[in-house]
């Protein structure tokens, strides 16, 4: 019941338009964010969305809803001597070009713009309105040109795309479904360009729900300097918690996949829902929405060993209220060995709309959590759905579904 508690939750829009911290509510900064945009109306609505910044520092991501058609946005936020400026540069119309966006988009070398839609395209027949789509955003000096460059069918394939897509150095994009597959437990799929506009989709792998996992996370795949992937998928394995997978080419051009660790549910980690992350030392973080010592989600580490085998411990288990619960995000690392995230929920008792906590490692291995920040609600951002990005000067910038004038969602600079 669980698991598809967490799924109807975390997917509800489809459907819409340390063990060593600090004591609780001791440690938050006095710094706060900065809204720089608050979402509504043509400029898009409900931003759940990674954010991902190009060469120029300007911003990209996605909004669920809102644009032209109602049916979600990608945007650009500009930064100008009058402030920050925003673009929709696509308004879906949820028909053949694909609609409600989820998680961001993904940037090449070339400025071009590349994401999912859980919705529309022209496939097979889905229980949503349509199987949804990838598509590409191409800039030119008249504006940007949306390409949906592959149509999912459902059946085999999977449907209903809501994580963001991973380019390697060939050009390949990879990403996974939450659901579709001969299981209906979601995909891990390859897109190989072929040239011409033309793109080919491979299934890597097929979840079964088995120790395999199930239901492909919205976090994006890591790739490592190897070619090899890895990610979680949110529920499924021996404890039906999740599962950390590797997935590994082959000399042959077949790709071998490998759980690494099957969360165990309470006190252990479970239920993940981000994505992962190196550290210097190639281990991996990630959060879950459940489990831990409280049941409210935890931070957790895997760290490689000898054989290939990996082992998994929780850092942090979320405690609720000021301390936050229910992390679905990404962490981001900073130049000084510390990480920071965001939780969906908890933190400012007046509003229960998720907090900004940081990780700093403490010796022996160990870790200290605080609270940096309490989202307030409107005109405050609030409820932090996705995880943190940083540039160049040590800023962090993050979005949250609600919030902003209009609580139709904001996206802030955080200056830690």
């Amino acid at each position: 019941m669980r698991s598809v508690r967490l799924l109807a939750v975390l997917r509800q829009t489809f459907f819409i338009a340390l063990t060593i911290g600090l004591p609780l509510g001791s440690a938050i900064a006095a710094s706060s964010p900065k809204v720089l945009f608050s979402f509504g109306g043509d400029h898009g609505e409900y931003p759940d969305t990674d954010l991902v910044m190009d060469r120029s520092g300007n911003l990209y991501g996605t909004t669920v809803s809102g644009g032209d058609f109602d049916s979600g946005t990608v945007f650009q936020l500009t930064h100008t001597a009058s402030g920050w400026k925003q673009q929709v540069l696509y308004s879906f119309s949820g028909t053949a070009d694909g609609g409600q966006p989820y998680k961001g988009v993904t940037l090449d070398n070339q400025g071009n713009l590349y994401g999912t839609a859980v919705i529309g395209g022209t496939g097979g027949v889905c229980v949503e309105d349509g199987c949804g789509v990838v598509y590409q955003l191409t800039p030119s000096a008249s504006g940007w040109t949306q390409t949906v460059i592959y149509n999912f069918q459902g059946g085999k394939d999977g449907y209903g795309p809501g994580a963001g897509l991973t380019l390697d150095r060939k050009g390949n994009l990879y990403g996974m479904t939450p659901t579709g597959g001969a299981n209906g437990l979601g995909i891990i799929y390859q897109l190989h360009p072929l040239g011409g506009g033309t793109w080919k989709e491979r299934i890597l792998h097929t979840f079964t729900g088995g120790a395999d996992g199930a239901s492909g996370s919205a976090g994006k795949l890591l790739l490592d300097a190897q070619g090899n992937l890895f990610g979680v998928a949110t529920t499924g394995g021996s404890h039906g918690s999740g599962v950390a997978f590797e997935l590994s080419p082959n000399q042959n051009g077949s790709w071998k996949f490998k759980p690494i660790y099957e969360f165990k549910g309470q006190p252990d980690a479970g239920f993940p829902y981000g994505g992962l992350v190196f550290d210097q030392s190639g281990n991996l973080y990630g959060t879950t929405y459940y489990d831990g010592a409280d049941d409210l989600g935890s931070v957790y580490e895997l760290v490689a060993g000898a054989g290939g085998t990996w082992h998994e411990r929780v850092l942090h288990s979320f405690a609720g209220g000021p301390d936050g619960s229910g992390s679905i995000a990404t962490l981001v690392l900073d130049a000084h060995g510390n990480f920071y995230g965001t939780t969906s929920e908890g933190g400012d008792a007046a509003c229960n709309c998720g907090i900004i906590f940081k990780l700093v490692p403490s010796g022996n291995g160990n870790w200290q959590e605080s609270v940096v920040y309490l989202f307030k609600g409107p005109p405050d951002a609030a409820f932090a759905y996705d995880g943190l990005l940083g540039d160049r000067a040590g800023n962090l910038y993050g979005t949250t579904v609600h919030g902003g004038s209009g609580n139709n969602g904001a996206l802030f600079r955080f200056k830690p």
